[in-house]
């Protein structure tokens, strides 16, 4: 008879006991300062309270790039923690190092919560892996090495086997580099392939001709408005706050603009572009939001990057999206997509926009969501999301972020469809992250229109998002493109 190898479980049994070897050589020794050193840090690192400390710190510089890198921690953090104390704690229920392997321990008392993997060390690992996409190498250093710091102190503390360390850091990295497909980093920025146009009339270098709306509503650096009247000090600055009418005020500004300049975000840019195109004046893109994917696409990540481009750079034409006389300049959905911008707007002002999505994911997850009944270009379906690129997007996927034209004159069609086999938690898995387990419930194709309806009343009302913003529009909607019909500044190549 045919015996099993007992190879798997002989390694299992073998790390299993070197795992505690190390840990009882690290846990027993003694370093000059480590003993009071290191359980402190280890305690300020309770509830990422070290790292939320460090994120508010880089925030507080005003520097662009270093609140891009305490953003990018944190969102970071919020993906590695619910996989490590919801999933992993509970699938493994390993316990904690005994106390009679290691009486002295420095923490106090051992934490009552299971072994693998390590939450601190998940949370060190993620915070310092994002930052340092981010942040250049003078910032990104110590805070790994703070990082390391945090994980050595789980092990000498004894509270944590180096494995459960070791696992902790890998999810945290893994956790960091997936923020980069929620998020697109540096290397993204600029590179796109645009439409040339005759070159504007001389304009003045300090902004005589140009109307600059700021949306404060859109929580704006109180010092954007500021920056813009100091580096053009001839233009006319409008700031706008909640409540006001965005659209209105921008189409006012449009009319007797040379150039229309925009500061905000996503949501702000395209209404911008709507403005501009109406007035059919040129379009300055100021990137002041989260996350500025239109900006960062013609290679303007700053205020200053966004002057030079006025001053020095290029008027190039770039397509936009249109549904139902609105315009998008990246991208627009119907299903999973509208309704997770929803509920993230719901608690965005009180608990800040990235914690806002993840409780916003949580919450589509324990509620009744279903598939939508749509008929796309004359077939019926049940859908979890319809995804319409502004131009066409790289990788598969039903979140794809990078774009290299914006001027090819093609919607970027992709539908996730709904079977019994394709279950609400890997839609939502799907739509966050790519193409994880679609197979042949995910269609791709480009054309330069799609029309949409609902089954049986094509006149009902379709929930969509633009941009980031949401509308609800009646059907039925037809998705079309209007090539090269933006203007838009742009730096020199």
């Amino acid at each position: 008879m045919w015996n099993a190898s007992p190879t798997g479980p002989g390694i299992r049994k073998r790390l299993g006991a070197l795992d505690r070897r190390l840990f009882k050589s690290v846990a027993a020794a003694h370093f000059p300062g480590f003993d009071h050193l290191l359980p402190r840090l280890s305690r300020a690192a309770d509830n990422s309270v070290l790292w939320a400390a460090v994120a508010g710190g880089l925030a507080l510089t005003g520097r662009r790039r270093m609140r891009r890198a305490a953003t990018r921690g944190l969102l970071a953090i919020s993906l590695a923690s619910p996989v490590v104390n919801l999933l992993g704690k509970q699938a493994f229920a390993r316990a904690r190092p005994s106390i009679v392997d290691f009486p002295l321990a420095r923490l106090g008392k051992i934490p009552s919560s299971h072994s693998f993997p390590s939450g601190h060390s998940a949370s060190a690992a993620a915070f310092a892996t994002a930052v340092a996409l981010e942040a250049p190498a003078r910032v990104a250093v110590p805070v790994a090495v703070t990082a390391g710091a945090v994980c050595f102190s789980r092990v000498y503390t004894g509270v944590h086997y180096p494995g459960d360390v070791l696992a902790g850091m890998a999810l945290g990295v893994t956790a960091a580099l997936v923020t980069r497909r929620l998020w697109p980093g540096h290397t993204v920025i600029g590179g796109a392939r645009v439409a040339a146009t005759a070159p504007l009339p001389e304009l003045d270098p300090e902004g005589e001709g140009v109307v600059a709306v700021v949306n404060n509503a859109a929580g704006n650096d109180p010092c954007t408005a500021a920056a813009l009247r100091k580096a053009l000090p001839r233009a006319e600055v409008i700031e706008t706050e909640a409540g006001e009418d965005l659209m209105e005020r921008l189409k006012d500004a449009a009319k007797r603009a040379r150039v229309l300049a925009v500061a905000g975000g996503d949501g702000t840019m395209n209404c911008g572009a709507q403005a501009a195109l109406e007035q059919g004046v040129p379009l300055l893109p100021v990137p002041a939001g989260t996350l500025d994917h239109f900006a960062r696409t013609l290679g303007l990540e700053t205020i200053e990057e966004a002057v030079a481009a006025y001053r020095h750079g290029q008027v190039v034409a770039v397509d936009v999206g249109e549904v139902a006389g609105r315009v998008f300049l990246n991208t627009a959905g119907i299903g999973i997509y509208p309704l997770l911008v929803d509920r993230r707007e719901d608690w965005e002002r009180k608990i800040g926009k990235w914690p806002a999505l993840v409780l916003a994911m949580a919450d589509l997850l324990m509620r009744d969501s279903r598939p939508l009944e749509l008929v796309v270009d004359g077939v019926r379906r049940r859908v979890w999301l319809l995804f319409l690129g502004n131009c066409a997007y790289e990788s598969r996927g039903v979140a794809p972020t990078r774009r290299n034209r914006l001027e090819d004159g093609v919607l970027d069609i992709r539908l996730l469809t709904a079977t019994a086999r394709l279950p609400r938690l890997r839609a939502m898995v799907s739509t966050v992250f790519g193409g994880v387990g679609l197979s042949r419930h995910y269609l791709q194709w480009r054309a330069d229109t799609v029309r949409v309806a609902a089954p049986g009343d094509p006149a009902g009302e379709i929930r969509l998002a633009r941009d980031g913003e949401t509308v609800t529009v009646p059907g039925p909607v037809v998705l079309a493109k209007r090539p090269r019909a933006l203007l838009v500044f742009r730096p020199t190549e």
